[in-house]
């Protein structure tokens, strides 16, 4: 990686939900035992939904060099703490076998699968959540009302999700097909002010259509724990290499959003919005995306060029752009993660089990 910019650069956490699989491919529920008998070295680890799944988190980084090394040693650590309960972590946005996950024995978890049913009980999905520093919350909402247009393209960059429940779903993201049936996920509306946002928030709270705000689940956020916007769009990414790209650009945006909070924000609708979230889902890299300049249909290569050109000059102040360009050669040679497990699938004569194994290993290089 290379570059030296001068611009002071803000910093970028990266947390990553991971798939626990046995060493048959099959997604085993372990977490338990492996929070359990995590050590620091191991660095963060949490819960999620599912007991076949767990969750790293970087410390807030200012170089892509310090968020690569970090997102590569939070998967080495999960690893480790997974080796003792013979398990294996794979970076996999859904499980290609079929498999009914196994809810976390916590109150919020059980309350969550009693309450949203089905919706719940098929969460066995695995997203990458980037963090990017912000001043207030001002800034955070003039973020957040013009990254909008854009999140679809990075949606598609990480697109790791073509199977589910053992069939290929036809999609380059399924999780994110699942993840929409939560009824507070997806593109918002302008907000203007942190106050608006707010009251955004304590409304759908106030419905108790939700458990808390913790189920505020829009694709960008304001994070309730950090002073960052949570950028939450993506399946988590197959390797280390994408995850740093996602972040690079992720970071790339909300600083050229900053930079822009005393123009007017784009004035797109909610129902563009989401359409442009259906097509990366569908697509991936593998065929047209929603243009953001256009609203019409353009070739992946071209709305992911679009996407660097809309923040080339953040990047290059940043000195990131050299990174994001190497980066995105990598991608397109390589394919997204949906390109590779079809790919694997057909050397394996449709073994979804060797797709999963070799799923773990990518994770780890």
């Amino acid at each position: 990686m290379s570059g030296t910019g001068t611009a002071t650069r803000r910093t970028v956490g990266v947390e990553e939900e991971l798939m626990l699989i046995g060493h048959d491919g099959a997604p085993i529920p372990r977490a338990r035992d492996v929070l359990g008998s995590a050590e620091p070295a191991d660095g963060p680890l949490e819960h999620e939904l599912m007991e076949e799944q767990i969750e790293t988190a970087t410390a807030p980084h200012s170089t892509l060099e310090e968020i690569a090394a970090a997102i590569r040693e939070g998967r080495a650590g999960a690893q480790a703490a997974a080796d003792r309960h013979d398990a294996r972590i794979a970076a996999l946005g859904t499980s290609p076998l079929a498999l009914a996950g196994t809810t976390v024995g916590k109150l919020r978890y059980l309350l969550a699968r009693a309450e949203f049913g089905l919706t719940a009980r098929e969460q066995l999905t695995s997203g990458c959540h980037v963090h990017v520093a912000v001043a207030d919350d001002a800034e955070g909402v003039a973020v957040l009302d013009r990254i909008g247009p854009w999140l679809a393209p990075l949606l598609a960059l990480s697109s790791n999700s073509p199977y589910w429940m053992g069939d290929d779903s036809g999609y380059a993201s399924f999780r994110s097909q699942v993840w929409s049936r939560w009824h507070t996920a997806g593109p918002t509306r302008h907000f203007g002010t942190p106050e608006a946002y707010h009251a955004a928030v304590d409304g759908l709270v106030a419905t108790g259509t939700i458990l808390d705000e913790g189920m505020v689940y829009f694709d960008a956020r304001l994070s309730a724990r950090y002073p960052t916007v949570e950028i939450r769009v993506a399946d988590v990414c197959l390797s280390a290499d994408i995850a740093t790209l996602l972040a690079a650009l992720a970071r790339g945006l909300v600083e050229t959003a900053a930079r822009a909070a005393d123009a007017p924000a784009p004035d797109v609708p909610v129902e563009i919005l989401r359409t442009a979230l259906w097509r990366a889902g569908r697509s991936g890299l593998g065929g047209d995306l929603l243009d953001p300049r256009t609203w019409r249909p353009a070739a992946a290569h071209d709305v992911v060029g679009a996407l660097v050109d809309h923040v080339r000059d953040a990047l290059a102040d940043m000195g990131d752009l050299d990174t994001v360009t190497e980066l995105l050669g990598g991608l397109w040679s390589g394919g997204d993660g949906a390109t590779r497990q079809r790919s694997w699938a057909a050397e394996a004569d449709g073994d979804l089990a060797a797709v999963a194994r070799r799923a773990a290993d990518a994770t780890l290089l």
